[in-house]
């Protein structure tokens, strides 16, 4: 892949958006491009830690195996996202898994010790770094909390609400999503079943709650959805 192709796929990752061109320059001589069919795996649980990876086109699950061989998804990232990053603070082999969710995934893949020593160069940089992964935090911690304190209709209700905060846009007054997931997907994030979310959903739909197409929703009053 040239290098001016490959400059411009960085310059549109979240995380270093705001390096300059020299920055950047240098950015590009540490990373290597790379591509992932579907349900093709990124790495493994307990695979070596070495690298941070910046996601330029397609969609990344990452997720876990429970004592019992169970999948559990943890997030769904989106092009623009970084992971791998727990890599930065000691991590040696990796918790989770990261699986390619569509075609021609593309990423770009930093070491660990090159990534280091440009958050060293920009404090910046690694501020972003350390709130990206404080988030992060607490959104496993929110995730947990949930699954104790909250029946599955709510979950699914706070998942759209936080889906319409992170990824909406307004029309008008109300919001509008566009997105890639399907039933079982927010299943999977929600810890619930595919037919409780096509069940919450079409409850949403026939109270005018909700309107749906395909990889689009459109909230009416996200502050009443649901009630």
């Amino acid at each position: 892949m040239a290098t001016q192709s490959k400059i411009w796929h960085l310059e549109n990752i979240n995380l270093l958006k705001d390096l300059c061109d020299k920055e950047l320059g240098k950015v590009e001589k540490m990373t290597t491009m790379k591509s992932h069919n579907k349900d093709q795996y990124v790495y493994f649980p307990e695979e070596p830690s070495t690298n941070v990876y910046f996601l330029k086109e397609g969609r990344i699950k990452l997720g876990s195996y429970s004592d019992d061989g169970k999948e559990i998804t943890k997030a769904i990232l989106n092009p623009g996202e970084v992971f791998g990053e727990l890599a930065l603070i000691g991590e040696d082999k990796r918790n989770d898994f990261a699986q390619a969710l569509d075609n021609n995934v593309t990423i770009c893949a930093m070491g660990r010790d090159d990534m280091q020593r440009l958050m060293e160069d920009n404090s910046k940089l690694s501020i972003k770094v350390t709130k990206l992964m404080g988030l992060r935090l607490r959104k496993t911690e929110t995730k947990y909390t949930d699954l104790i304190f909250k029946d599955v209709r709510t979950r699914i209700i706070d998942f759209l609400k936080e889906l319409a905060k992170e990824q909406g846009s307004m029309v008008g007054d109300e919001v509008m999503i566009k997105h890639k997931l399907t039933h079982q997907d927010i299943a999977n994030l929600t810890a619930t079943t595919r037919q409780t979310v096509t069940t919450v959903l079409n409850e949403l739909k026939d109270k005018d709650q909700l309107y749906m197409e395909r990889k689009k929703f459109l909230i009416r009053d996200v502050l009443k959805l649901g009630q």
